[in-house]
């Protein structure tokens, strides 16, 4: 059973739209909406990045479905949203948009955050990385 406060929860191979994230929690009782938008840099661990790949494994919208519930119930929020890329992904897209509204700003940051770092611990998405060497690595692949 999904928690009445999780608004939109997906897994995408196309441009994500931080609009849509944000519209979906457009209610009248929120005084603070807090966004997080993870974003493909140009390095990792001194190296240059040129482009990733992010894969899921098939139960990780569902998992992401629990995560949402999960940080929905431990916090005093009206509204999440998470959405994560997979797929091919240049420099400076975005890969990630996770949002928490709440009457409150602090209630709204904490949720996001927990959100944020939840999704990374728990979703099975992994990013395959390719360097300007010619070198790649996976990051979170079991």
């Amino acid at each position: 059973m999904t928690h009445p406060a999780v608004r939109l929860v997906d897994l995408r191979d196309t441009p994500l739209s931080v609009e849509e994230v944000t519209g979906v929690l457009d209610d009248p009782t929120d005084g603070g909406v807090t966004v997080f938008i993870g974003r493909v840099r140009d390095h990792d661990g001194g190296k240059g990045v040129s482009g990733l790949d992010y894969s899921a494994h098939p139960t990780a919208l569902e998992r992401l479905r629990e995560v949402c519930d999960l940080v929905a119930a431990r916090h005093e929020v009206h509204g999440i949203a998470a959405v994560h890329r997979v797929g091919h992904l240049d420099i400076g897209d975005v890969a990630v948009v996770v949002a928490a509204a709440a009457a409150h700003r602090g209630q709204a940051f904490d949720a996001s955050r927990d959100l944020i770092d939840t999704l990374k611990d728990e979703v099975p998405i992994w990013k395959h990385q390719v360097f300007g060497d010619g070198t790649d690595e996976w990051v979170g692949a079991p």
